[in-house]
């Protein structure tokens, strides 16, 4: 897609979130796996602008470390120019110190960054008919349920843009209207500087609204229209830790909804916690209680018991994952089989038709094509051919203290029950272990290898009693 080389989108995100009670800047609060920001630079970055504005305030440094670090995850790749507002005296003082990177730019669209739920189509559609019909400013009006808390919009008796009041400057009349200023705009970078030069502090506060702007663009005889939208739900602000819920419950579910109407099995969909990347195949079955989450994808046909979790991993087509199973940052390919009660943690591969059971956990290791982990047993830093027979309780012991070391098994090795690796150590194929045995050597190929203690048995004497 071509960059639209007269649009500049400015995101205001300055703000202290006083009501969040907490020090993390209210933009990085996540929401469904991503932080707010970046829900809102990824609706940006879909309408391909020339360059993405983005005013800081409240802990700048921070704000602009963590969004930094992002934005390759993200999928952000228009310019983005950081702006800092060091008077934080409302919006309009916002987009001010904007203005030496808008006026670069023939159109510029200004949008809140506490809005997760924002939809790209909507500022898509909302962008068309700016340019359509050669507005001067624009507004995204919705109507909610509950408009207290929010600015708005007043129309003449036509049906056309009169103005935006405050909620707390509205009289009773004003109050009952129900559509409200979303906080998200579209100007004309001349008209919308020329505007900003005539603001006037407002309120108790002293503060610079913004919205004063679209009643001086129209003082000038230029078009300021309502872009309505019927889902309001896109225009709600995250100012609390209950917002912060409530945006969370809507996304979820925008995204089981995703899921399902791509042929996902989710029986209750309420009781699922799925974020907003993650990709599942068609038929495959997810059961109450799973979390996935980052960007997981998950193929075709799989199964997910109750209370799997999974993170930043691929699970490809036809896995099952019994109930209880945790996978993070590892791969899992087709046929395989988890848990009940497995763990994989980061870097862990398991091979084609791979089983790993109860209570067994894998870390950074390979677990080759059909083989098998079934019972009690730890397994790091491994290499593991194929079809590998491992028993209930092995171990590997990885770690001296200092630094780890690997063990490598190879294919159709045959490990018996409660055996320890003190790695690092090397199984050939077709080697057998006998159980209970510690292996610090080489076992050749086709060996057997015992390494344990004789068995002594000590009968019981007679006790002689005074």
């Amino acid at each position: 897609m071509v960059a639209k080389k007269n649009l500049c989108i400015l995101i205001l995100a300055a703000g202290k979130g006083t009501r969040m009670k907490s020090p993390l800047p209210k933009p990085l609060h996540p929401v469904c796996g991503l932080p707010i920001i970046a829900h809102i630079l990824k609706a940006a970055q879909a309408l391909n602008p020339a360059a993405i504005g983005l005013v800081v305030g409240h802990e700048a440094a921070t704000m602009e470390e963590t969004v930094k670090a992002g934005l390759p995850a993200w999928g952000v790749t228009a310019p983005l120019v950081f702006v800092e507002q060091t008077e934080l005296t409302g919006s309009g003082s916002a987009v001010k110190a904007a203005l030496p990177l808008l006026n670069r730019f023939e159109d510029v669209m200004v949008l809140n960054g506490d809005t997760p739920l924002l939809k790209t189509a909507t500022l898509e559609q909302m962008y068309s008919s700016f340019e359509e019909n050669a507005s001067g400013a624009m507004v995204l009006g919705v109507s909610v349920p509950d408009p207290a808390g929010y600015g708005r919009i007043v129309r003449e008796a036509d049906g056309s843009f009169a103005r935006i009041v405050e909620h707390a400057d509205a009289d009773e009349k004003t109050l009952l209207i129900h559509e409200i200023n979303s906080g998200m705009y579209l100007f004309k970078s001349p008209l919308l500087a020329q505007a900003l030069a005539e603001l006037k502090p407002q309120g108790p506060k002293h503060e610079f609204y913004l919205t004063d702007t679209l009643s001086s663009i129209k003082a000038m005889q230029h078009p300021v229209l309502v872009f309505g939208s019927e889902d309001y739900q896109q225009a709600l602000g995250v100012n609390s830790k209950a917002q912060l819920s409530q945006a969370e419950l809507i996304m979820r579910r925008r995204v089981t909804d995703r899921l399902l109407e791509e042929g996902v099995t989710i029986p209750n969909p309420d009781a699922v916690f799925i974020d907003a990347e993650v990709q599942i195949g068609a038929d495959s079955f997810i059961c109450p209680g799973c979390y996935i989450c980052g960007k997981t994808v998950i193929g075709k046909n799989c199964m997910l018991e109750g209370n799997v979790y999974i993170k930043d991993s691929v699970i490809a087509d036809n896995v099952t994952l019994k109930m209880g199973t945790y996978v993070e940052e590892s791969q899992v390919d087709e046929n395989c089989q988890l848990g009940p009660y497995a763990h994989l943690r980061p870097k862990s591969v398991l091979k084609r038709g791979a089983k790993v059971g109860n209570f067994s956990e894998i870390k950074k290791s390979v677990i080759g094509e059909g083989s098998k982990v079934n019972h009690l047993s730890y397994i790091g830093d491994t290499d593991m051919g194929a079809g590998v027979n491992v028993g209930a309780g092995t171990i590997t012991c990885n770690y001296d203290g200092k630094n780890k070391h690997q063990t490598v098994i190879g294919d159709h090795a045959f490990i018996g029950s409660n055996v320890n690796f003190v790695a690092p150590v090397t199984v050939e194929k077709y080697a057998k272990i006998g159980a209970g045995s510690t292996i610090t050597k080489l076992v050749p190929e086709q060996s057997l290898a015992i390494a344990r203690s004789r068995q002594v048995v000590l009968e019981k004497k007679g006790i002689q009693h005074d």
